[in-house]
């Protein structure tokens, strides 16, 4: 039998019914949705599942949308089942004021710097990391760089030339 998106979903809803939702498959990929207390129990699944098999963990990240009340801080996973080669994306959200979401370093070990990552670029807190810490940022900062929480550029400066950027001016 071959792995598709739909037994994949089909699976899932199955085991999890409506915890888990907005699926799509933004070019070929599987993408769904599931409550931020519930992540680990769906990797858990997806991961020791004998047909699904996702043991590997490609990546992991954040993505911050400033306008999206109460769901500003996306948490995206990627996972691979390599015995298939088959590639799935789950989201969770969580609040940008309470950004707790439990880590995934106990199933897979390549998470750890990965939440580490995330942690120092976006804050999300990973309960029970081994070593939440900053990793590429000086200890120091008091900010996590990759929120939208600051101007692109400084309105101010006169040391610049919009023209040199394609901005302003005349175009020849």
């Amino acid at each position: 039998m071959s792995l598709t998106n739909e037994y994949i979903r089909e699976r899932l809803i199955e085991k999890f019914g409506e915890e888990v939702s907005g699926f799509e498959e933004p070019f070929g990929m599987l993408t769904f949705e599931v409550p931020k207390q519930n992540n680990l129990k769906v990797l858990q699944f997806l991961y020791d599942d004998p047909a699904l098999k996702f043991q590997f963990l490609t990546d992991l990240q954040a993505v911050h949308y400033p306008n999206n009340k109460g769901r500003e801080i996306a948490v995206v996973y990627h996972l691979h089942n390599l015995t298939d080669n088959v590639r799935i994306r789950l989201k969770i959200y969580t609040d940008v004021e309470v950004p707790d979401v439990y880590t995934a370093t106990q199933l897979y070990a390549s998470a750890n710097w990965m939440e580490r990552e995330t942690y120092d670029f976006f804050g999300v807190n990973f309960v029970g990391h081994p070593n939440l810490k900053r990793i590429l940022n000086v200890d120091e900062m008091d900010y996590f760089p990759m929120r939208k929480e600051f101007p692109l550029e400084e309105q101010t400066r006169v040391d610049k030339d919009d023209e040199m950027f394609g901005r302003g001016g005349s175009v020849n």
